[in-house]
């Protein structure tokens, strides 16, 4: 893949070898997910072959000569890997993709008539949609952006983010609690219950980070034990995050801002350029950050270091609340802040 990586990339445009290289590396994320796998088989050993011989088999050595001994000795394998070529990939694709070069183009335009304030939106595994509305209900939509149904569950939802296939993850602020909902199943198989007002959710890695009140990023386990306490200053509540890398993204609606601090609670960088209440945000395959601004109704993006931006879309837009991409591909949707309207867009770096 690496051969033929240098190869193609001098032949075409910046927009295949980048759509090319995505490619390969989730190829390259595959096979080191079986080599991680081979690691934990107990299956796996390294054998040393001997023989050693025994009086039944005197005469016929005695014809043959001697065999030598045989024995079998099991020691564990370490089974060492090299990671190189996704990183060589992520890095020459990096270099490859400006900032300056990315558009956004609005494939589609979705009447959806939920007509409620939205609180979140998240793009599942399998392409369909979860909108959350303002202290209220989860809908479910289709990969189309067609409105299929209310899922069943108790209580005023806030945030959502997905686990796994079948497993959302809903913050219900009133009652101070993470609600784990089974959609196959279509049961809340177990609620998280913390100590303040949970808002913004994100999950990465069996982990959750979570927005408490307007001062707390929390990252806890899946069982809800606290791993680690971030302690930040928001102007608002900690409606919007992501949580990326190691780092956390948050918006601040009130204080017109945009922070990305690390696990220890250092701020990395924060961005304030020309923002009025940016809301929902989203990070693509390379770190890009993406921010539904709803005040100037436009969609931002910022370089993962935080130091440059583009306005990606400012016309046709009303109050975008919301932003999602589809995992590992570059399209995604923006929900309006009165759940009225869906835009379907694609991304591209030239």
């Amino acid at each position: 893949m690496q051969d033929q990586l240098h190869t193609v990339i001098p032949h075409i445009s910046k927009l295949q070898s980048f759509l090319g290289i995505h490619k390969i590396e989730q190829q390259v994320h595959q096979c080191q997910r079986y080599i991680d796998d081979l690691e934990n088989d107990h299956r796996i050993k390294e054998f040393t072959i001997k023989m050693e011989e025994n009086n039944e088999v005197e005469k016929i050595i005695k014809t043959l000569g001697s065999l030598g001994k045989l024995t079998v000795v099991k020691t564990d394998m370490d089974l060492k890997k090299e990671t190189g070529v996704s990183r060589e990939a992520q890095v020459e694709s990096q270099e490859q993709l400006n900032i300056n070069n990315m558009t956004i183009n609005i494939e589609k335009k979705i009447k959806i008539n939920i007509r409620k304030a939205i609180s979140d939106m998240i793009c599942l595994m399998d392409g369909r949609l979860i909108i959350v509305e303002w202290f209220d209900k989860v809908n479910q939509l289709t990969p189309d952006g067609k409105l299929l149904k209310k899922l069943p569950i108790p209580g005023e939802a806030f945030s959502v983010t997905q686990i796994n296939q079948n497993t959302i993850a809903i913050t219900y602020p009133s009652e101070k609690a993470i609600k784990i909902f089974n959609m196959e199943n279509e049961t809340v198989t177990e609620v998280i219950t913390l100590d303040k007002q949970c808002f913004g959710l994100s999950s990465s890695d069996d982990s959750f980070v979570v927005g408490l009140d307007n001062d707390e990023i929390r990252i806890i386990d899946l069982e809800g034990n606290t791993l680690k306490s971030i302690q930040v200053e928001c102007a608002s509540y900690l409606y919007h995050l992501v949580y990326c890398n190691d780092r956390v993204i948050y918006s601040d609606w009130d204080g017109d801002a945009v922070y990305c601090v690390d696990q220890s609670g250092k701020q990395i960088w924060q961005y304030k350029q020309d923002l009025s209440g940016p809301r929902g945000l989203c990070t693509d395959t390379y770190g890009y950050i993406i921010v539904a601004d709803e005040g100037s109704h436009r969609i931002i993006v910022i370089s993962k270091d935080g130091k440059e931006s583009k306005v990606l879309l400012s016309d046709g837009l009303e109050y975008p609340r919301c932003i999602c991409l589809k995992q590992n591909e570059f399209s995604g949707f923006i929900c309006d802040n009165y759940g009225e309207n869906l835009s379907k867009f694609n991304l591209s770096s030239g």
